[in-house]
Parts: structure tokens; C-alpha cells; sequence
């Protein structure tokens, strides 16, 4: 398991997203008024933050080199689709949310690129 800082910091930078994500969906399906008010797809992007929650833990405890490739991937999958449903229910803090997850994911995945370097070295 990393233990860097950079990978602290992208693991707390996409959990932070997911928290926002799931935090402003939640409020815009349940708040009359919200224009999204009980749609299925502000539960859905409700939901799809909690898959990007446990995604990044996954990711977290990945060790080995193909698994963690593939979670970067899905997780990738996982963040533009989340800012791009947000985008279409006009929730755009949940958009910027998913951007600052796709820096913590850059962040997170380059530290496992020099950590794999290490290794073969």
C-alpha cells in the first residue's frame, strides 16, 4: 500500500469530491424548487459518488500493477460521468467537485507510476 503524500493528498482530494458530489445531489433531489427535485438523475449522480467513494478506497489499497491500472481507469470513467450528468441537471458544483477529484486522481496515479519505477529499478 502507498503511504506518500501525494498519494494522502489525491486520496483525500477524491473522497472530498465524492463527499461534495453525494452531499449536492442528495440536496437537489430531496429540496422542492431545485429543478431536479425527485429526478432519477440526481439520484443517480447521488449514487454514482458513492461508487466513486469506494472506488477510491479500492484504489487505495491496490497494490499490484494491473489492478491498479484498471481502477485509474474506471475511476476515471466514474469522475466524467458524474461532471458531465451533474452538467446536464445544472448542478455545476458538483461538476467542479469532479474536477478537483480528477486532480487528486492525477495526483494519486502518478505516485503509483514513480512507485512502480522504484520497483523495477
Amino acid at each position: 500500500m502507498l503511504h506518500s503524500q501525494s498519494s494522502r493528498v489525491g486520496s483525500l482530494l477524491l473522497l472530498l469530491a465524492a463527499a461534495i458530489g453525494f452531499a449536492v445531489a442528495l440536496y437537489a433531489w430531496l429540496t422542492p424548487l431545485t429543478g431536479v427535485t425527485g429526478t432519477i438523475g440526481a439520484m443517480g449522480v447521488a449514487i454514482a459518488c458513492v461508487v466513486l467513494a469506494i472506488l477510491t478506497f479500492l484504489l487505495r489499497a491496490a497494490s499490484r500493477r494491473g489492478p491498479r491500472i484498471f481502477l485509474i481507469i474506471v475511476t476515471l470513467v466514474v469522475l466524467f460521468g458524474i461532471g458531465f450528468a451533474a452538467a446536464l441537471l445544472h448542478q455545476y458544483i458538483i461538476t467542479a467537485a469532479m474536477v478537483v477529484g480528477l486532480i487528486g486522481l492525477i495526483a494519486l496515479s502518478s505516485n503509483s507510476a514513480r512507485h512502480n519505477q522504484r520497483i523495477k529499478a
